[in-house]
């Protein structure tokens, strides 16, 4: 793993800030998302947040988001 991940990955997010995917329905997947600072985020699942969440740098993050957006995904 990289510095930058291991950096994302020892921040605390224990007090994060979570919010819930405006395209997540109450009887399918949830996704919430967390902002890190510096343009990283973090993601979990909202209906089992023990599991534990994936994180993302910046650039990580906005290439996810295009993927997402471009159907790279379906």
């Amino acid at each position: 793993m990289s510095a930058a991940k291991d950096e994302l990955y020892a921040t605390d997010v224990a007090d994060a800030r979570w919010r819930k995917s405006s395209k997540s329905w109450a009887e399918y997947a949830c996704v919430e998302v967390a902002e890190l600072g510096g343009g990283a985020v973090a993601m979990r699942d909202s209906r089992h947040p023990e599991r534990g969440d994936l994180r993302f740098t910046a650039e990580e993050w906005t290439a996810f988001c295009g993927g997402v957006r471009d159907g790279e995904f379906d």
